[in-house]
């Protein structure tokens, strides 16, 4: 199996979950991200509550969905639900320190992905999926929440669009996970600071250095002219060959005719 190949040397080891505390910290910071938009579009207790949810749990729910495998995580417990609607009820209920700083959702937004991607990774990685599997789990993890926040506010969702790394971010995230936790047998809460980690730096360096995720894409017309290149170089090579064996020919009739005059 592939995961045996890729495996540590003692799986029982990634059998063990990661902290309880760590899921519900990306619960409370994904519900916390959902609440600043809630609050950049001035929307009421419902509006809050709705979104945060959606940006705490919908990620885990996407991967819960698909997965099929194991508990619904916002089902299994009370807690998540509980600490969703607190975050977005003391955020309704206090703006003024969520408006402070103006930065707070750019940096409140990254590290949700990181911290569901680590839980999202977690879980495939309990259920001994395929190392492929484990980083898409924990990407769709990392990026759900977000994406059903865009969809139910009406927009294209924000992995969708071009913009500084996000999405690649939590890919590269999971896969740090996946190394930290499966490969290199570490402990979980040392591969989470580790996807966390890779999520934040990526997520800085692409803002730093204003690197944008690829868009409208056409690599046809350079093809083609490569395509022209080769063929116009293909075509003067034979005709090269082509003089050199005219040549050749013209040289030997030459001396058969320069023998028969001898």
């Amino acid at each position: 199996m592939p995961f045996d190949f890729f495996s540590s040397q003692s799986p029982t080891l990634s059998a063990i979950p990661m902290p309880v505390w760590l899921d519900l910290a990306a619960v409370v910071v994904g519900s916390f991200s959902g609440l600043l938009y809630a609050r950049e579009r001035h929307l009421d207790l419902v509006g809050y509550v709705g979104l945060a949810i959606l940006c705490g749990l919908g990620g885990g729910l996407i991967r819960d969905t698909i997965m099929q495998v194991g508990d619904v995580y916002m089902l299994n417990s009370q807690a998540p639900i509980l600490l969703s609607i607190a975050t977005a009820v003391v955020g309704f209920l206090f703006p003024a320190s969520i408006t402070a700083h103006p930065h707070l959702m750019e940096w409140v937004d990254i590290l949700s992905v990181g911290l569901f991607a680590a839980a999202g990774s977690d879980k495939a990685l309990l259920y001994r999926l395929n190392p492929t599997a484990i980083i898409l789990m924990g990407t769709i993890t990392g990026v759900g929440g977000g994406m059903l926040r865009d969809i139910f506010l009406g927009e294209v969702p924000h992995i969708f669009r071009r913009s500084n790394w996000y999405a690649l971010c939590a890919i590269a995230g999971s896969a740090a996970y996946y190394l930290c936790a499966a490969v290199l047998v570490l402990d979980k809460a040392i591969a989470a600071v580790a996807c966390v980690g890779t999520t934040l730096l990526l997520r800085r360096v692409s803002l730093r250095y204003d690197i944008y995720s690829p868009a409208d894409v056409d690599l046809g017309p350079a093809v083609k002219r490569t395509a022209q290149t080769v063929a116009t170089a293909a075509r003067e090579v034979t005709n090269n060959e082509m003089d050199h064996v005219r040549q050749q020919r013209r040289l030997l009739h030459k001396r058969r005719k320069h023998k028969r005059r001898r």
